[in-house]
C-alpha cells in the first residue's frame, strides 16, 4: 500500500458539469450542486505530455503508480458515498491515495488488482468519497470479439445510447483520459482488442444518471464491470427498483452484460 497522498484544489465552475450533461443529453442544467458521479470531469491530474506512457496513461508519477512497466490498465468497478452536496461556486480539495494492492492468477495469467481511495472535501467537510478498483495485465491477451450487429431489443424505462468513436473521443477529452484504447482503432488492436473500448466509467455514469431520471436520490452506489464493449456493439441502459434500491445494468445489442451496479 503506498502512503503516498496527492491533492488537487479548483473553484468548482459550472463548465465541466455543463458540458458532461450536453454528452449525457442531461435536462434541467445547470446544477446547483453535482448529481452522483460528475466529479470525475472536476479536479482532474493533467499531466504534461512528456509523462505519457506509450498507451496514453500517465507513466511518470500519477496516482496509482503502475505495479510493473509494460502492464495493461482496465478499470474494474469502484463504490461512491455522497456525504453532501458538491456545489459550483466554491472551491474543491481532491485527496487520491492507493488504498490496497494484491496479485491474483487470472486466466490467462497474473493480474495486479489496486484500489484507490478519493475524498473530496468542501467547506471543511467530506462531500464525496470513492474507490476505485483497477486491474494491471500482461500484455498481448487477444480481447473478446464483438458480437453480430443487429437491431437493439429495450424494455420499457431502458436507455438506447447511441455510442460512436465520437461519443468516446468527448468523454475521454472531458475527463482528461488519454488511453489509445478508447480513441484509436489501430492502438486498440495492437493490445488485442478489436474495437474501440467503451470506458467502463462512462458506463457507470450512464447508469447513475438513468436511476436519477427516476427519482432515485442516490447517496451510495457500487459498480462492476463485468465485461468489454466495444464501439460497434450497441448499448442499453436499465434500471429496475429494488426495494429501497435500485439495480442498475448496462448490455449490448445481444443482450450481454457489461456492466452492473446497485444505488441507493
Amino acid at each position: 500500500m503506498s502512503s503516498e497522498v496527492r491533492e488537487v484544489t479548483e473553484l468548482i465552475t459550472p463548465g465541466p458539469a455543463e458540458a458532461l450533461s450536453g454528452l449525457l443529453g442531461v435536462e434541467g442544467t445547470p446544477f446547483v450542486e453535482m448529481p452522483l458521479l460528475f466529479h470525475w470531469v472536476y479536479l482532474l491530474d493533467r499531466p504534461p505530455t512528456v509523462a505519457l506512457g506509450p498507451d496514453g496513461h500517465q507513466a511518470v508519477g500519477g496516482m496509482p503508480v503502475p505495479p510493473g512497466p509494460g502492464l495493461r490498465r482496465m478499470f474494474a468497478g469502484g463504490r461512491a458515498w455522497r456525504h453532501g452536496a458538491l456545489r459550483i461556486g466554491a472551491e474543491a480539495t481532491r485527496r487520491t491515495w492507493q488504498a490496497s494492492s494484491a496479485v491474483k492468477e487470472g486466466r490467462t495469467g497474473p493480474l495486479r488488482f489496486v484500489t484507490v481511495r478519493t475524498e473530496i472535501s468542501q467547506g471543511g467537510q467530506v462531500v464525496v468519497s470513492e474507490e476505485q478498483d483497477l486491474v494491471y495485465r500482461e500484455p498481448g491477451v487477444a480481447g473478446e470479439a464483438p458480437a453480430p450487429a443487429g437491431a437493439v431489443v429495450a424494455g420499457d424505462g431502458d436507455w438506447v445510447v447511441e455510442v460512436d468513436p465520437v461519443l468516446l473521443f468527448r468523454y475521454s477529452a472531458l475527463t482528461y483520459n488519454a488511453h489509445r484504447i478508447h480513441y484509436d482503432r489501430d492502438y486498440a488492436r495492437s493490445e488485442g482488442y478489436p474495437g474501440l473500448l467503451v470506458h467502463g466509467p462512462l458506463q457507470a455514469l450512464l447508469m447513475a444518471e438513468l436511476a436519477r431520471r427516476s427519482g432515485v436520490p442516490a447517496s451510495e452506489y457500487s459498480y462492476r464491470l463485468v465485461s468489454p464493449l466495444y464501439d460497434d456493439q450497441g448499448l442499453v441502459v436499465s434500471a429496475v427498483p429494488d426495494g429501497d434500491a435500485v439495480r442498475v445494468s448496462c448490455r449490448d445489442a445481444a443482450g450481454r452484460v457489461t456492466a452492473t451496479g446497485v444505488i441507493a
